[in-house]
Parts: structure tokens; C-alpha cells; sequence
């Protein structure tokens, strides 16, 4: 057990599935006719785990030749031998099977889309071979998070869990360009896609912090779209200071702190923005 969550870097998830329960209970708190269900709540949090569970794995598996030879990365699951490719692949297709099964006893519409959601989680690990917007599309299978878990509650699509989705479209995308910028070299050099690579540290980081605006501009506009109390505003603020604040913990010429800024600044920025989302919906109701 603690290979495999260790192969799929299960801390990460502390990334997205804040953003599931906002999708979750922004649902119930804005729509008639849809109440609190605990069997939905379970499934919408055993949907966001198999799927991440699929994606990271595939991600190994597919990359386990260019994680051997990177000094970075060859210390993983797989180059370093402590699991084999094939168990991870066996992994992923279970957690795939695992994710559709239970988004049938979800409802019609998010079992008919699981097989999309799949394609898009599971297709970013190739896009690095062929695309520098490797970043956007996983910021985009992250993305789903918010929608899907909205889609949980209610069937239907609505603006508001849009708004979030393309709020974490831009931050994932930006951070995890930072992330990349320890790689620039290994990139070029194994001809592999990266914003960094393609464009370099500084106007990757330059593009990174546009990403970040874009991303703080969207977390703000459901203010406008429905009645929002002062948690809100404090969630937003404390979000945007620590994307604010990521960005002065890392420089072209000096890397040292880049895992500090991709980890533990944004699951700070993704848990508390969530717990104050989540306390603005019960003050409002």
C-alpha cells in the first residue's frame, strides 16, 4: 500500500479535491431541489481519488524511461525498482474500472462523461512529447474537479462551478510551470515540451504569474453571480497572497525553493481558500 501511494504521490491530492468539495457544496447550497446527500459525498470523494489514482499511475508507467534518466526523477517507484511497470499499469486500469463503476451509481450524465474525464487525465502524460501546453492540460484534467463535483449533486451544468474550474485551470497551470523549471535542461536536451524549455526560465515565470492573475480573477467573479458573505473575501485574499507569495520564493537564477513553492504554498492556498469557501456557504444559508 505504501508503494502505491507513493507511486501516485498521494499528498497531491490535497491539490484538487478542495476544489471538489467547493463544486459539491456550492450545489447544494445554490440550487433547489438538491439536498445534502452523505452517498454522494462518498462517491464524488472515491471518484476524485480513483481517477487521480489512474492518471498519476499512467503518468509512471508512461514516463518510466524518461524518469530513469533524469537525476530528478529516477529516484521513483518504478526506475528505482521498487514497483514494476506492469503493476502500475495493472493499477491504472483497476482505478479506471473503479472511477466508471461508481459514477454509474452517481447518475446518467457523469457516468456517460467519465469515459471523456478518463481521456483527459490520462491523455496529459503524453502531451509533454508533442506540446508545450502540456501544463494547461493538466490544469485542465484537474480543472474537472469543481464541475464534476457539481455535476454530483445537481446532472446539469451551471456558470458558478465554471468559474472555479477555470480558476484552477490557470493556477495548477501555473504552478506547475514553476515545477518544470527544474527540468528546462533535461527537456532540451531529450527533446521533450515544456514552457520552460520553450521559452525560458524568465518568461516562463513571466507567463506563470499571468496565469496566476487570470486564475484569481476567476475565483473572484462568482461574487458577482451570487450573494457571498465576508469568508468569501477573506478566502480569496489569503488565496491570491499566497499565490503572490510563491512567486517571491522563486527566481531565474535560484531554484532551491521551488518544491516549497509548489507543495506546501499551494495545498495551503487549496485548503484554506476551501475551508472559508465552506464556511461563507453556511453563513449565507
Amino acid at each position: 500500500m505504501k508503494k502505491y501511494l507513493s507511486l501516485v504521490t498521494f499528498s497531491h491530492t490535497i491539490f484538487a479535491m478542495p476544489f471538489a468539495f467547493i463544486g459539491f457544496f456550492l450545489a447544494v447550497t445554490t440550487t433547489t431541489g438538491h439536498p445534502f446527500e452523505w452517498q454522494k459525498l462518498v462517491l464524488m470523494v472515491f471518484c476524485m481519488i480513483s481517477a487521480r489514482n489512474s492518471a498519476m499511475a499512467f503518468n509512471r508507467y508512461l514516463d518510466k524511461d524518461i524518469d530513469a534518466k533524469n537525476p530528478r526523477t529516477k529516484v521513483r517507484d518504478i526506475p528505482a525498482g521498487r514497483l514494476t511497470a506492469n503493476s502500475a499499469l495493472i493499477f491504472t486500469l483497476i482505478n479506471c474500472a473503479i472511477f466508471i463503476t461508481l459514477t454509474w451509481f452517481i447518475n446518467h450524465l457523469c457516468f456517460y462523461l467519465s469515459p471523456i474525464a478518463l481521456f483527459v487525465v490520462l491523455g496529459y502524460s503524453f502531451t509533454k512529447r508533442f506540446t508545450a501546453l502540456c501544463h494547461m492540460v493538466l490544469g485542465l484534467g484537474l480543472s474537472l474537479a469543481p464541475i464534476g463535483a457539481y455535476l454530483v449533486v445537481t446532472g446539469a451544468f451551471a456558470l458558478l462551478p465554471i468559474f472555479f474550474s477555470l480558476s484552477v485551470l490557470c493556477w495548477v497551470s501555473g504552478f506547475d510551470i514553476i515545477y518544470a523549471l527544474q527540468d528546462e535542461d533535461f527537456d532540451r536536451a531529450e527533446n521533450l515540451h515544456s514552457i520552460p524549455a520553450w521559452l525560458g526560465k524568465v518568461n516562463a515565470l513571466r507567463l506563470s504569474s499571468v496565469l496566476h492573475v487570470l486564475s484569481a480573477i476567476f475565483i473572484v467573479l462568482p461574487a458577482v453571480f451570487t450573494v457571498v458573505g465576508w469568508p468569501y473575501y477573506v478566502g480569496i485574499a489569503f488565496f491570491c497572497a499566497m499565490l503572490i507569495y510563491q512567486h517571491s520564493l522563486v527566481r531565474p537564477n535560484d531554484l532551491s525553493r521551488v518544491n516549497f513553492a509548489f507543495m506546501t504554498t499551494n495545498g495551503i492556498a487549496s485548503v484554506v481558500f476551501a475551508v472559508f469557501f465552506l464556511i461563507d456557504r453556511l453563513w449565507v444559508k
